[in-house]
């Protein structure tokens, strides 16, 4: 089912990047967003940093780096992640 326009004016009471854990891939040679400017991102949203010599695609440049950085999230996402009890069948 697509999501409908009342998304749109949803309120949040307190945004992921506060309250998840993040991990975050600065490409060290990208001319589009400045190296600077994604360490105080990443900063501000406390994430998990991993710094790789790569271009804005770094996904290209630095396959086996970006795939080990989702590994890495995507692990310390489950371990972080409270997950309710399974319903007794």
């Amino acid at each position: 089912m697509p999501w409908g326009v009342a998304a749109l004016s949803g309120k949040i009471s307190e945004p992921a990047w506060r309250a998840k854990p993040s991990w975050y891939l600065i490409a060290t040679e990208d001319k589009a967003i400045p190296p600077d400017a994604q360490r105080a991102m990443s900063k501000r949203a406390g994430s998990t940093v991993v710094e790789v010599k790569g271009s804005h695609a770094v996904y290209v440049s630095q396959p086996d780096a970006v795939a080990a950085l989702i590994q890495q999230a995507a692990a310390g996402a489950i371990a972080t992640e409270p997950f309710p009890p399974k319903p007794k069948s």
